[in-house]
């Protein structure tokens, strides 16, 4: 498509809707232009000190401040150059009951039309003023009953410097704003990560002292994973706070603010009259001035909708009792992940290891970890279970194989006890090699053990006493005695299949001379 060629009155009807209180980047979707080249324009009129919603200005006032502010724009004539190229097309274009954006690219694709989006929109306001009107009006919403419906979003408050961290930071406000009386919570966060969001609705219930019946939130990933107008897939751990308060969780369209308009309308209130020029000594401080501003700012103001009334006394009067009760048992946060299984048998949640069977190495597991359990399921079964712990490595070692995890199980109560069974003087070389330092010499104990597994008892038995004899207790004498088959040089081991020693008799218990 051809590059934009913009004119007087491009920049004045970018100007109208600005000053008609429309955001910049819907005015930029709807006219079709760059979100910079609008706040380019913009940029002018603010400077001028208007601001939307101000005097009315008509459509030629509008055009000479365009002239005015812009000067190379000046000569531009006050016609339609793109019209004569989209005049062709009339009847194709009467026929398509579309967005004219659509129209615009169709043109473009199949009939090689040059001509932007706007000049495109205003040819279709002139001509085709119903089709153009079709596009223009708004959804009416019934008024929800009390109690029926909350709304919930995050909004960009700005940065504020943390005296504990010693450097500024960004704040986000997660804000739930009640339809039915308008009455608002907000929460101030740092992080809009999965915790923050489920911590923050909770902490909404408890200030509201129930819950909706249905909540209307928008498509970030803390909340919806995948977003779809008929079966949008929400993120476990807030489904698993909707199955525990019994409320709907029901998202809004992708890209489409217009459906959650309660809560978009108040993201500006929030931020000029709760945070612009405040501070705060931590973000504890800011959390409790939050909810105090909203009991004590935001709760007495008196919109047009409630027709005088006080935000605060039809909350009382009308929806508090409309609300869902809080659920006897606490709700109980969990964070859910994806980990998989590494070569090592573990598996990583947060800042920690846990071993997982070997059996499922290269595996993808869901974790569900809460402040007191970290569970993994594979395909929906339970596959382990392990007690929470902040950071480091956690093991159990029977997820290991036997010839890897036999050497960690083998504690000095362990060796004692098995150098017990092979014989009396195997236990006291253990005892001796554990007796001065359990820990450093814990490695010789296990080695003179698995020497037994080589040799057999019999010999490790004989081979330690040979070196408590010789007075040097160690792994390594043991371990030459045993290599050099000298653990029975000095005595007569005990014959294979005799238990009762043999009665040795002289010639003359035979009737012999002795020589």
């Amino acid at each position: 498509m051809a590059r934009r060629t913009f004119t007087v009155i491009d920049v004045a009807e970018i100007l109208e809707h600005w000053y008609a209180g429309r955001p910049k980047v819907e005015v930029a979707r709807s006219l079709g232009v760059d979100a910079k080249t609008v706040r380019k324009y913009v940029r002018a009129a603010e400077a001028a000190g208007l601001a939307p919603g101000g005097p009315p200005v008509t459509g030629e006032q509008w055009r000479e401040m365009a002239r005015e502010w812009f000067p190379s724009l000046s000569g531009t004539r006050l016609r339609q150059p793109s019209w004569g190229k989209i005049a062709p097309h009339h009847d194709q274009i009467g026929g398509l009951l579309v967005p004219v954006s659509v129209i615009c690219q169709r043109l473009h694709d199949e009939a090689g039309l040059e001509a932007s989006v706007a000049s495109l929109r205003r040819y279709v306001r002139r001509h085709f003023p119903e089709h153009a009107r079709r596009g223009e009006v708004e959804m009416w919403r019934p008024p929800a009953p009390p109690g029926e419906e909350a709304q919930v979003g995050y909004g960009y408050l700005g940065a504020w410097f943390d005296p504990r961290a010693g450097r500024r930071r960004r704040v986000w406000a997660f804000s739930m704003v009640l339809r039915y009386s308008r009455h608002l919570f907000v929460r101030p966060v740092v992080a809009m990560d999965q915790r923050a969001w489920v911590e923050s609705h909770v902490q909404a219930f408890e200030f509201f002292g129930g819950c909706p019946a249905r909540i209307v939130s928008g498509n970030l990933k803390a909340g919806v994973v995948k977003p779809d107008l008929y079966d949008p897939k929400i993120n476990r751990a807030y489904a698993e706070l909707a199955r525990h308060y019994g409320v709907l969780v029901d998202p809004a369209r992708a890209d489409h603010p217009k459906d959650k308009p309660a809560i978009e309308a108040h993201q500006r209130y929030i931020r000029s009259s709760f945070f612009a020029g405040r501070d705060w000594a931590s973000l504890e401080a800011m959390a409790a001035g939050a909810v105090a501003w909203c009991t004590e700012v935001a709760g007495p103001r008196r919109p047009r909708a409630l027709e005088g009334r006080t935000v605060a006394g039809v909350f009382a009067a009308e929806e508090a009792a409309a609300l869902l009760p809080l659920p006897q048992v606490p709700f109980e946060l969990a964070a859910w992940s994806r980990p998989k299984v590494a070569p090592d048998a573990h598996a990583k949640v947060g800042r920690t290891l846990y071993s997982l069977p070997y059996r499922l190495i290269g595996q993808q597991l869901d974790a569900r970890a809460t402040p007191r359990l970290v569970e993994f399921y594979l395909d929906g079964q339970l596959v382990k279970t392990h007690v929470f712990q902040a950071r480091g490595r956690r093991t159990d070692w029977a997820d290991l194989p036997e010839h890897r995890a036999g050497f960690f199980m083998r504690t000095p109560a362990w060796c004692a006890s098995q150098a017990a069974l092979v014989g009396p003087a195997c236990a006291a070389l253990a005892g001796e090699l554990l007796a001065v330092n359990a820990l450093f010499r814990l490695r010789q104990a296990q080695g003179v053990l698995r020497l037994g597994q080589r040799h057999g008892d019999a010999r490790l038995e004989a081979a330690c006493a040979r070196a408590i004899a010789a007075g040097d207790p160690s792994y390594r004498t043991v371990k030459g005695i045993l290599a050099a088959g000298t653990e029975y040089e000095g005595f007569q081991p005990p014959l294979p299949g005799i238990d009762v020693p043999a009665w040795l008799r002289g010639p003359e218990a035979f009737g012999g001379e002795q020589p």
